[in-house]
């Protein structure tokens, strides 16, 4: 059920990337997967720090996986601000 959470925050977090400039490597696509992967891998480590099962959901759960989607778009911006751009 935690995966859910995360992958749900990553999406919701992932709509906002339509006010900032496309610069992501691959699109809006590659934003997507950067925040979702993100959201994931980070909320899973503090599910592991903390000691709690898979299953077991609260509101920390959720708000864990907002710096990963931080994490994970700034990985993808940067990424895609290297690539020539022609506009």
């Amino acid at each position: 059920m935690a995966v859910l959470v995360w992958l749900t925050m990553g999406i919701a977090l992932w709509h906002f990337t339509v006010f900032l400039p496309d610069r992501f490597w691959q699109g809006i696509v590659g934003a997507l997967l950067g925040s979702v992967v993100g959201a994931i891998v980070v909320g899973a480590i503090v599910l592991v720090i903390d000691g709690q099962s898979v299953g077991n959901t609260t509101i920390g759960t959720a708000l864990s996986a907002i710096p990963g989607v931080a994490l994970g778009l700034g990985v993808v911006w940067l990424i895609g601000s290297r690539e020539p751009h022609y506009d």
